[in-house]
């Protein structure tokens, strides 16, 4: 992987040369199927000769990429269609903030980790929610709702996209490293010190004995000097009632398209 400023660029530059109503109007996922039975049960829902479900769905051979230089696996020229499936594997997974940079719409198979910024995400406005005990009906609805509504569809992608090249840039990430180390530190109940015999570690030393691609992304993500700037004001907490209303409106977002969901099902058992 690229050096994420850069890569945020060229995902950019690969949202302009596909606009969203020129994509393929299915669902996208390319992943490793193998490292968990909810990715499996994801393949179910792959286009066959008897069923379409409006996914689009192919098995990513990473042994084989990486003999091939990892030439089918750029990001950026993956944003093809309108709609791409996020999914955990083993636990949380990388794919997560390319997918949501795309300007496709993100069918979150529901979560149970979070990436740092996940919980800034409203469901609706930057992804639409898919359930982990029904996908394939979810996808299916998921897609045949933003093909009918194509303007809010493409709102939700833009939401989404906007949210990761703005609030994600590399100087906001290192503001929240800082506050996260700072928070850590106040809970200390000891006070660190080297231990004898230490070696002490720098950029040279990490960088020195890199070769290839991977000496050539640490170099391009060397941070040359300090920030010009001090870092954000680290927020306060939410108070409970605010938390509160907020934890509600995720659920009563998602509570509303499990009803929508329901009802088109209904429907179109009702029209056979």
């Amino acid at each position: 992987m690229k050096p994420w400023g850069n890569l945020l660029k060229d995902l950019k530059e690969g949202n302009n040369r596909t606009k969203w109503m020129e994509r393929e109007p299915y669902a996208y996922w390319k992943g490793n199927p193998l490292v968990a039975e909810t990715r499996r049960d994801l393949l179910t829902c792959n286009v066959s000769d008897v069923q379409d479900w409006n996914a689009r769905l192919f098995v990513q051979d990473w042994m084989l990429e990486s003999q091939q230089g990892y030439k089918q696996s750029d990001v950026s020229n993956q944003c093809t269609h309108r709609y791409k499936i996020y999914i955990e594997g083993w636990a949380w997974s990388v794919s997560e903030k390319y997918i949501l940079a795309c300007d496709s719409v993100t069918l979150m198979v529901k979560p149970r980790y979070y990436d740092f910024f996940m919980r800034s995400l409203q469901p609706v406005h930057h992804y639409w929610p898919i359930k982990d005990n029904d996908k394939c009906r979810s996808i299916k609805f998921a897609v045949d709702w933003g093909n009918s509504h194509k303007q809010k569809a493409q709102a939700i992608g833009k939401a989404a996209s906007d949210f990761i090249q703005e609030e994600l840039k590399m100087d906001y990430v290192y503001d929240y490293m800082f506050h996260l180390l700072n928070e850590y530190a106040k809970l200390l109940r000891f006070k660190p010190t080297i231990p004898e015999g230490a070696v002490e570690v720098c950029s040279e030393t990490v960088a020195c004995s890199a070769e290839g691609v991977e000496k050539k992304f640490m170099m391009e993500s060397l941070v040359n000097s300090p920030s010009v700037t001090s870092p954000c004001a680290l927020p306060p907490p939410y108070d409970p009632p605010v938390l509160g209303a907020l934890l509600r409106k995720k659920a009563n977002s998602i509570k509303q398209v499990e009803r929508w969901e329901n009802r088109y099902w209904e429907n179109l058992n009702q029209q056979h």
